[in-house]
């Protein structure tokens, strides 16, 4: 009883088994009921009408007549006059009269009635009909039906019933066969596939199952395959990026350093190598903290506290922070906010926010040139955005600069020493603020990013 298919087949003969014995049944009570019935109305019919003739007729010829017609196997008649005395039977041996002992005293009423109904014990089913012709020539007409033929019939169709119920259970073990060829089969083929995906195999193929409740689990399955294919890709190619992006600065660390312990070198190549080995530390330092980030974000690790606060304070404070950086670079760095401007976030994930996008354009801005931090209110939501006029982004890079570790044209990016996951960072932390990040960009005119929260 392990396996579906048995289960529903035990199940479904059940069920279908006591519907069938309860409607075959009612079906064969009904039937004979019917059929006896009709023989009682045949019979009150036959002697009916015999009565009818005598009354009409009433002589030696029409009851030797009427003894006539009905001398046969299956019926026989008696006529009784007012005293008791038989003036007319089918039965020669005149064992009917014996058997039942009839006397006209005992059909006293002026209908015709069934006297005797027992088809099932007696050997036949007995009518009563009265008849008056004048004062003196009265008596009943008996009608004897034979109930060989009734349990004849009975039997007959107890024969069609059985033979019906066993072509039934043969009809139900076929439909249990289709059942188990449209249904069990996909599931196992569905189990064989999470099988396979449980040990890895992610090429799973599942026939179409049409648009019902085993078709939307077949595309499930289907979905969810592809889904661990390209999330084992993304983490295969992330593993890889990872370990290209430490192996680069820890190549730098281990031979500057080495460089740097040489006895022969001069104080200022000495200092020169030790400040490589400082910005490939700082550079390592980077990205770690925004792996981390990263780990915390996927695990959920990390919770948003959003509250409102003045926009223009909070916004002078990563000024003040940052702009050392700007000065030493020779970029101007302008602030743009009205003093009334009020924000709902998490204050400390949203300077993590624009920290990373001011750096984003530090990186990417040549000398000269500006960099705007801008808020400001729209349709109820806050808007912040960091313009810069630096060396812009392809259109056809946009789309995936959210992407971890995505690094735009990566020998340049590697020049302006990007890692390609401050941006992820960015992105993650807007989704979870309930907000959107927007992006325009033009090769050498610049970049805008435009937060909503």
């Amino acid at each position: 009883m392990n396996k579906i298919s048995t289960k529903l087949a035990v199940c479904f003969f059940i069920v279908v088994l006591i519907m069938e014995s309860l409607l075959m049944y009612y079906l064969h009570q009904n039937m004979i009921n019917n059929r006896v019935e009709e023989e009682f109305s045949l019979l009150l019919a036959n002697g009916a009408n015999h009565r009818d003739v005598l009354i009409e007729n009433y002589s030696d010829t029409t009851i030797k007549h009427i003894v006539l017609m009905e001398k046969n196997e299956k019926r026989e008649v008696m006529i009784i006059d007012s005293t008791g005395s038989m003036i007319g039977s089918s039965d020669n041996s005149y064992m009917l009269q014996e058997e039942y002992q009839l006397s006209v005293d005992d059909f006293n009423g002026e209908k015709d009635y069934i006297v005797v109904s027992d088809w099932r014990s007696l050997p036949y089913i007995i009518s009563v009909h009265p008849y008056v012709v004048d004062q003196n020539r009265s008596g009943v007409v008996l009608m004897f039906q034979s109930t060989k033929s009734i349990n004849q019939m009975v039997d007959d169709m107890n024969l069609h019933f059985v033979i019906s119920g066993i072509i039934g259970l043969i009809v139900l073990f076929i439909i249990y066969a289709l059942l188990s060829k449209i249904l069990t089969r996909p599931l196992i083929r569905m189990k064989e596939a999470t099988e396979k995906l449980s040990k890895g195999d992610f090429e799973v193929n599942l026939p179409n199952l049409g648009s019902d409740e085993l078709g939307d689990l077949s595309n499930s399955i289907h979905k969810l395959a592809k889904d661990l294919k390209r999330l084992k890709n993304e983490r295969n190619e992330f593993l890889a990026s990872i370990a290209h992006e430490l192996n680069t600065p820890l190549t730098y660390l281990i031979g500057y350093s080495k460089v740097a312990k040489r006895e022969d070198l001069s104080d200022k190549d000495r200092k020169y190598y030790l400040e490589i080995i400082g910005e490939e530390s700082n550079r390592m330092k980077e990205l770690m903290k925004n792996l981390l980030d990263l780990a915390r974000m996927d695990e959920n690790t990390f919770t948003i506290s959003k509250e409102h606060f003045l926009a223009k304070p909070f916004l002078e404070n990563i000024y003040k922070f940052v702009a050392p950086s700007f000065e030493i670079k020779k970029i101007k760095l302008n602030l743009v906010c009205k003093s009334n401007l009020h924000i709902y976030a998490d204050a400390l994930r949203l300077e993590q926010i624009i920290l990373n996008l001011l750096d984003n354009a530090l990186k990417y801005s040549n000398e000269n040139s500006e960099v705007c931090l801008k808020a400001y209110e729209k349709d109820g939501s806050t808007v912040i955005s960091v313009i810069d006029t630096g060396i812009g982004i392809p259109s056809n890079e946009i789309e995936f600069i959210f992407e971890k570790l995505y690094r735009v044209e990566k020998s340049r990016s590697r020049a302006y020493g990007g890692s390609g996951i401050g941006l992820a960072v960015v992105k993650e932390l807007v989704d979870a603020h309930g907000g959107t990040i927007e992006v325009e960009s033009k090769i050498g005119q610049g970049s805008t990013f435009k937060i909503t929260i």
